[in-house]
């Protein structure tokens, strides 16, 4: 198994997501990327593609950390 295979297997499990999940949220179809981990065949663009969306979740994480960090202080 190659760190690209398991970039998609390692996303999905982390993210709590079946493939067909991941697939729709970075525009790629269940059958795309079953296909891509089976072949051993990541583009570097699908290799970006869930970078990027693993990077906008966490900030998506933060922000509403600290939102509900603001939301404290003023009911302080």
């Amino acid at each position: 198994m190659s760190n690209e295979q398991n970039l998609i297997k390692k996303t999905a499990k982390e993210l709590g997501m079946t493939y067909k999940e991941l697939g729709e949220a970075i525009g790629y179809s269940e059958a795309t990327l079953k296909s891509v981990v089976s072949t051993n065949s990541v583009s570097q663009q699908i290799e970006k593609v869930i970078s990027l969306y693993v990077e906008n979740q966490e900030l998506h994480k933060k922000i509403e950390t600290l939102k509900n960090f603001k939301d404290m202080l003023n009911n302080i």
